[in-house]
């Protein structure tokens, strides 16, 4: 279940800290919650902009009615930017063939295409170079000058601003202040300027300039590695949950699923769940994970196979057909009473970070999105 009231509360929570415009970013479909339902309840919140990775998660955007602006910054050479510049899509640029092959769809429309360029400040994956860089931005200006091309914003994306406090930020915004003066001083008035993402615009503030990406931060979870709820409230909105379908009595030397990896030390009651990880539950979690069953948590043990997985569950009073939580928001802050295991906890157990976790949730398993409130079902 998604609850998209969380989504809207964790929003106007950052917007509060900080203090600029905001992008929700919900490519990877909304992180597995549902890019056009987040979307929608983003702006409703607030958000002034929409971040996608791809063309088409750019479009689906458009066909589903919203009108919001939206950026979507990574592109195949043989991408067919036409699409996008008629449907009023910021396209992000990082290079010349790219800025070429943009200016050239817009000359072929015969509009003026909205541009963001990208500078590389260290991630050294998309963006321009610092030496690549005043080319791009005088090419940019001449088409421009021409017509086929208006550059909106300049922006970039931050290598570890999860470390709050790290000096590669500074020398990062510094790259950055730098390729804006370059970009200006090349005629270029970009109206956009933006670096921070969730965890530079909870932290950072030289970071934030006109406008904020937020991605985990608005799916409720604090991108600084805690697992549990932290400092600036936010809500999980994403419960994976899942019901018992068979249940054994085993004694114990009983072994549990391939191998087995798991034999059971004395007797006890085993439940099967039908998730796996064709439907996101990592099979590095195993020997690690835990679920919420009858009112307690009950640790997951064998091999996690591709469609299901066992839970040892003692002598609990579980029936088939019993709810369990997989992972959801957890304790409320500072309660001292055990909860379900969050997306965090999991992310932990499987060597990975939530981002994986949530969207790793796979296409069978149903969105229940919530308009608000917290998910009681």
């Amino acid at each position: 279940m998604i609850d998209l009231g969380a989504i809207a509360a964790n929003l106007r929570t950052i917007a509060a800290t900080a203090r600029t415009a905001l992008m929700a970013v919900v490519k990877a479909d909304g992180f597995g919650h549902g890019a056009v339902p987040v979307a929608r309840a983003a702006v409703g919140a607030g958000a002034r902009w929409l971040g996608v990775t791809s063309a088409a998660e750019a479009l689906a955007l458009r066909a589903a009615g919203l009108d919001a602006p939206v950026l979507s910054w990574l592109h195949r050479p043989d991408e067919d930017f036409t699409r996008l510049i008629a449907a009023d899509v910021d396209i992000a640029v990082s290079s010349l063939p790219q800025l070429g092959a943009v200016a050239g769809a817009a000359a072929w429309l015969g509009v003026s295409a909205a541009v963001q360029l990208k500078a590389d400040v260290g991630l050294s994956r998309n963006g321009a170079r610092s030496d690549d860089w005043p080319e791009l931005v005088t090419w940019a200006r001449r088409h421009e000058a021409e017509g086929s091309l208006q550059v909106r914003g300049v922006w970039s994306h931050l290598t570890n601003a999860d470390v709050p406090g790290c000096p590669s930020i500074e020398r990062q915004v510094a790259t950055f202040r730098e390729a804006l003066r370059i970009a200006r001083g090349a005629g270029l008035d970009p109206e956009l300027v933006h670096l921070a993402n969730s965890a530079a615009a909870l932290t950072a503030p030289q970071t934030r300039f006109d406008l904020c990406r937020i991605g985990l931060a608005m799916y409720g979870v604090e991108p600084f590695g805690a697992t549990g709820p932290g400092r600036f409230g936010l809500r999980p909105a994403m419960t994976l949950r899942s019901q018992v379908v068979n249940l054994k009595r085993v004694p114990a030397g009983t072994g549990v699923s391939y191998g087995p990896d798991h034999v059971t030390s004395r007797p006890t009651t085993l439940a099967l769940l039908p998730l796996g990880y064709a439907d996101g539950l990592s099979r590095t979690a195993e020997g690690r994970a835990w679920v919420w069953l009858a009112g307690r948590r009950c640790p997951i043990v064998g091999r996690i196979a591709m469609d299901q997985c066992v839970v040892d569950v003692g002598d609990l009073p579980v029936a088939l057909g019993d709810p369990v939580v997989v992972f959801g928001p957890g304790a409320e802050l500072g309660s001292p009473d055990p909860a379900e295991p969050t997306a965090a906890e999991w992310a932990r157990w499987a060597g990975t970070n939530p981002h994986e976790i949530l969207t790793g949730i796979g296409a069978r398993v149903a969105r229940v999105h919530l308009p608000g409130g917290a998910a009681t079902s």
